[in-house]
């Protein structure tokens, strides 16, 4: 079985590097499967789950933010804005991101200040729905 590259990144550092057998990420229009030899794809990422899974059919969970995905037939590459494993996510902090971002958006004087809230809500519903997946697995 062959199997193909891929560095996730973010502002923070290097998140994770390694070979994996099929690679999966929330795309701009959709969730997109990447598997050894893809077509060259370049889109925008949305806020959610990245999956790597191995060849030996272990599956690694990241969560992202937003950014960028770069395909080439043997190399994946995700720029994210933000990218955590999912073993190092906090439900807690995530509902209290929530909650803040709610509290945002009631308060908010100008749309800017809107725009912000609301980015910040759907990143942290985002990351909620993310755990609630990985917590089932």
């Amino acid at each position: 079985m062959s199997t193909i590259h891929v560095d996730i990144v973010s502002a923070e550092g290097n998140i994770h590097a390694g070979e994996a057998s099929m690679v999966f990420a929330m795309a701009e229009m959709g969730e997109v499967g990447i598997a050894p030899r893809h077509a060259p794809l370049l889109t925008r990422l949305k806020a959610g789950a990245v999956r790597v899974r191995q060849e030996n059919g272990e599956e690694h969970a990241f969560f992202v933010g937003g950014g960028i995905l770069e395909v080439q037939p043997h190399l994946v590459t995700v720029l994210a804005d933000t990218a955590i494993r999912a073993k190092d996510l906090d439900e807690a902090a995530a509902l209290k991101a929530k909650q803040r971002a709610e509290e945002n958006m009631t308060t908010a004087k100008s749309d800017i200040d809107v725009a912000r809230a609301e980015s910040e809500l759907l990143q942290a519903v985002a990351m909620l729905k993310f755990l609630e997946k990985v917590n089932k697995r």
